[in-house]
């Protein structure tokens, strides 16, 4: 028996294909790595962070399915010029509305991706010896 393959929208199948901000930056100021032990989807997420707290940059590495590769993708767009706190309020609901919505069983991708996302913000703040209370009211 073949399995369907999963109804990925247009903008997953060109961000699958030609994703951007793939790779590791050699210049990041925090990386983090966050997977998921169901489906072995990993990702790695790197931010280059200037002295303001705003993000300048931010790339990633991915072992995963193209809703892993998509979601990792738009959300290094989403982040670059923001601040560590407006970073912080992207949530997986607005990374799968970005990539035009996600079958259903792929919505761990966009969570995965936004743990990831934050898990380096956390790990970049503990580095500065910052603990914002905007971190600490967020419970994820």
């Amino acid at each position: 028996m073949s399995r369907m393959p999963l109804p990925y929208n247009p903008k997953i199948l060109e961000l699958f294909k030609h994703p951007k901000n793939l790779g590791k930056m050699e210049d990041a100021s925090v990386s983090a790595v966050a997977g998921n032990p169901s489906c072995g989807d990993m990702i790695t997420f790197y931010l280059k962070i200037n002295d303001r707290h705003v993000i300048e940059k931010a790339s990633f590495e991915s072992y995963g399915c193209a809703a892993n590769i998509a979601t990792s993708s738009i959300v290094t767009e989403m982040v670059k010029g923001l601040t560590l706190e407006e970073a912080w309020k992207i949530s997986w609901k607005n990374v799968t509305e970005a990539v035009g919505g996600l079958p259903s069983v792929k919505f761990h991708c966009g969570i995965l991706a936004v743990g990831a996302l934050k898990r380096a913000i956390r790990k970049y703040l503990k580095q500065k010896g910052l603990s914002p209370s905007w971190v600490q009211s967020d419970l994820h």
